[in-house]
């Protein structure tokens, strides 16, 4: 008889994290009688949740705030989790009859997989908008495309410090630019990657008046934002958020059950989601 485990993904807010559709449309085609909820839990109160799990636990998906919070908590932190100083995913594994706790990152391999869906497989010049820890994994994930320079669009350049410090780790020369600057080099560059809300992307796009390269915005509610709108309307091809998710989250479920992700069936699961 199969063991039944449980996972969840983390963060504040969750209501709208589509997170467990995926995963349970993975365990469902994967025959195993696993749990996947959404647990709301705020920034401070990561440690006492995982302190409070059971044995049955197998991980965890973190989204916001909670990708830089849960470094420190780890006894192992995967490779590219430790250059991008952010942790998306917490496997909880044994070893000596004892719990350690595992922080890995597939928000790279969830952007380079969009990308390439979309044709996009090499790029040269890129742009990232916003300096949090998403932001520092769309570096990661045009460095693994062919960008060494990208622009980094901001508001306030003091509060992207874990970006600059993972720049220098992985050999990437930033140039910083005022978010008001976002549209100007987005326009002409190969690839931008849009980390921050809806709503202040609208402020881009209302600035953009042409579009060469591919546009994914990590935002998939709305399913195309006033970013996303405004970068198709001035000639640019656009990658949904959604499609991100779908291939982290894809990677998440390879870490925790040990077996290949069944992309077809969640990526069904998805679309009979968004579609409704």
């Amino acid at each position: 008889m199969l063991e039944t485990r449980r996972a969840a993904v983390l963060g504040h807010p969750i209501a709208h994290s589509l997170s467990p559709v995926l995963h349970r449309a993975a365990y469902q085609a994967l025959g195993l009688p696993w749990h996947y909820e959404a647990v709301d839990v705020d920034s401070g109160g990561l440690a006492a949740f995982i302190d409070g799990l059971g044995p049955e636990w197998a991980g965890l998906s973190l989204t916001m705030p909670l990708k830089v919070e849960a470094v420190p908590l780890m006894d192992f932190i995967e490779p590219m989790a430790k250059i991008v100083g952010a942790v998306n995913t917490v496997l909880f594994q044994r070893f000596a009859d004892q719990r350690h706790l595992v922080g890995a990152n597939t928000d790279v391999q969830g952007i380079v997989a969009a990308l390439r869906e979309a044709g996009v497989t090499s790029a040269t010049t890129g742009v990232i908008i916003g300096g949090g820890a998403t932001a520092t994994s769309a570096m990661a994930a045009l460095g693994q495309l062919g960008v060494t320079a990208p622009v980094v669009a901001v508001r306030d350049r003091s509060r992207a410090g874990a970006l600059l410090r993972a720049a220098t780790k992985m050999g990437v020369t930033i140039r910083f630019a005022d978010l008001t600057e976002a549209a100007q080099f987005a326009g002409g560059a190969d690839v931008t990657i849009s980390t921050i809300p809806a709503d202040a992307g609208g402020s881009v796009g209302a600035q953009l008046t042409t579009a060469s390269g591919t546009l994914l915005d990590v935002v998939y509610s709305p399913l195309v934002t006033p970013l996303g709108e405004a970068w198709e309307a001035a000639g640019g091809a656009r990658v949904g958020g959604e499609r991100m998710l779908l291939h982290q989250a894809a990677e998440q479920v390879r870490l925790m059950t040990g077996l290949s992700a069944p992309i077809e069936e969640m990526n069904a699961a998805l679309g009979a989601v968004l579609n409704t």
